[in-house]
């Protein structure tokens, strides 16, 4: 299966309940084997960052092992409002 930002996207939005998912494919020819990724979701409420990242780890197990490189940023709505306006 080739893995796509829309299908990660969908999946984060799905299984996190995110309100925000921003995707970026950052593979240098687009071979779709890394990426950037923003996650905003109430379910990160009260959690540790590890704790988060092992979230979104495990809603993306099977993705991650064709993907090469995968950075990601996890914040609770409230956290993202705060950024924004910054």
């Amino acid at each position: 299966m080739a893995i796509t930002a829309d299908h990660i996207r969908d999946k984060l939005i799905k299984e996190l309940a995110a309100v925000l998912v921003d995707v970026e494919d950052t593979s240098s020819n687009r071979c779709a084997a890394s990426y950037k990724v923003l996650v905003v979701s109430t379910q990160f409420e009260g959690k540790p960052l590890l704790q988060r990242h092992r979230m979104v780890n495990t809603c993306l197990a099977e993705e991650l092992k064709e993907i090469h490189a995968f950075e990601q940023k996890t914040l609770t709505p409230e956290q993202w409002e705060k950024q924004k306006s910054q």
